[in-house]
């Protein structure tokens, strides 16, 4: 086994924070991550909003919950991020 083979690190996996949308499946939710952007030609900030699948193993999570994910390998079809953490459960 050569040195450089050994000591290569995985490259560290994406971690977005938002909203749990929807918790309709079983062990899947929807989170909405809301980021914001500067518009190219007007530069008026602008929000945009993307949806990820994420893979909840215990089902604990609700409606409204703030929650950190991390990319991982693909789980399913679309889903492709896991819970990391639960920031604030929701009122």
């Amino acid at each position: 086994m050569s040195e450089a083979t050994s000591t290569t690190e995985r490259a560290s996996r994406k971690v977005r924070e938002g909203l749990v949308a929807s918790n309709a499946m079983d062990k899947t939710v929807v989170v909405e991550v809301t980021s914001r952007t500067r518009h190219p030609q007007y530069n008026k900030t602008v929000q945009r909003q993307k949806r990820y699948y994420v893979h909840d193993e215990e089902n604990t999570l609700n409606v409204g919950d703030r929650v950190r994910i991390t990319e991982t390998r693909p789980l399913s079809k679309k889903k492709r991020w896991r819970l990391l953490e639960i920031v604030e459960r929701a009122r």
